[in-house]
């Protein structure tokens, strides 16, 4: 292996040091991972309380969290959170009496179990602390090497890969299962293709077709991200958190202003914005690669009446930008139907854990958790659309 493709991780004084120049997207990743890793993550994302390494591997350099326990991190990066405390507000969601009653006690025991396997004692591969984790065009052999890797360098902790999907990187996916990781599903998540077969259907065309019709018809201005200014920074958090943290879960990553400035300043995100009368109602922020991309920042005035549809015309925003770009758009998890209606495929993300390094006791939670969720986890996440 060359001196370039040599696998190799950096504490966080180290990644100041590094010649970035030698890097693909090493502007990226040295604007993002510089800053949180120096300022702390906390103080970009309220919720989470990680340590922050950087990984070169074929080329490139990608962000790995390392935890102890910090069982009220976002999920992000505490599986504590995303399969009990998370699991437990969905639950709540269920329209079935029975399937609460039968999994309230499954998840309680789940909780116990996995911290004393010791859960949260993990390292994650690439997470870059946002929603959706997007991979380069990693081979499979690097994928197994990595694992590998990390494994021998943090031979204490869990080691894991979020937001793996089989569709977006096949390649990647394979190389992970050659690896030994468990294929843990963790989310149903929904994919959009302007060529993929079945999006010119006359449906999914008049659907689209309307929502931008109301996008044109409703005095919205739409600021590209040249044209937001820092002292919005407040405004756009706000936004965000009545979306994603007052309606759906304060277990969501918590963006600060500082975070959102960081976005504005180094274009880690980029931002568009609908303005009406002077006032920002709708943000959403979206980053790019390998040829996908998705928006971890998304939000609107949850205030304003429904009819506004501030939702359907940010969603617009998003196939129209997917659309220019020739981009797969990866629209995460959640209100399926909306989102089927206007083209887009669902498909199960797994959560990659490599395990085989550590105690029988701390692997069998995870053996566990893959086969509960692919045989019944998955099915009821489809039904239900959670």
């Amino acid at each position: 292996m060359s001196k370039k493709d040599e696998i190799r991780l950096y504490e966080p004084d180290e990644l100041l040091a590094l010649d970035w120049t030698q890097l693909a997207d090493g502007d990226y990743a040295r604007d993002y991972l510089t800053t949180l890793a120096t300022d702390s993550p906390e103080r970009h994302i309220q919720n989470v309380q990680t340590k922050l390494l950087g990984l070169r591997a074929g080329g490139r350099l990608v962000p790995v969290t390392v935890n102890e326990q910090e069982y009220t991190n976002s999920y992000v990066c505490s599986p504590y959170t995303h399969f009990v405390t998370y699991a437990r507000e969905e639950l709540d969601m269920l329209d079935s009496m029975l399937w609460k009653r039968l999994l309230a006690p499954v998840l309680a025991a789940l909780g116990l179990w996995m911290k004393a396997s010791r859960c949260n004692r993990i390292a994650i591969v690439n997470n870059w602390l946002l929603s959706t984790n997007l991979y380069h065009d990693w081979t499979a052999q690097e994928a197994r090497e990595i694992t590998h890797f990390c494994a021998k360098k943090l031979p204490r902790h869990i080691i894991a890969f979020r937001s793996v999907c089989q569709k977006l990187s096949p390649e990647l996916y394979k190389g992970l299962k050659d690896a030994g990781c468990l294929m843990v599903p963790s989310r149903y998540v929904y994919l959009f293709h302007p060529e993929w077969p079945g999006k010119g259907t006359w449906r999914v065309r008049n659907t689209l077709s309307r929502d931008r019709k109301m996008l044109e018809k409703s005095g919205y201005r739409v600021l590209w991200h040249d044209e937001l200014e820092a002292g919005q920074a407040g405004r756009i958090v706000e936004l965000y958190n009545a979306l994603y943290l007052d309606k759906y879960s304060r277990l969501n990553p918590q963006f600060t202003e500082d975070f959102i400035r960081l976005a504005m300043r180094k274009r880690t995100l980029t931002l568009i914005g609908l303005e009406k009368d002077g006032r920002l109602d709708g943000i959403l922020g979206y980053f790019v690669r390998n040829g996908v991309m998705t928006t971890p920042l998304f939000g609107y005035d949850t205030r304003l009446p429904k009819e506004t549809g501030l939702y359907r015309m940010l969603s617009s925003l998003l196939v129209q930008e997917a659309q220019r770009r020739s981009l797969l758009l990866h629209q995460s998890a959640g209100v399926g139907a909306f989102k089927a209606d206007r083209g887009a495929v669902g498909e199960t993300e797994y959560t990659a854990v490599y395990v085989k390094h550590l105690p029988v006791y701390r692997r069998w939670i995870w053996q566990t958790l893959a086969v509960l969720l692919e045989r019944i986890g998955i099915k009821l996440v489809e039904k239900y659309e959670l």
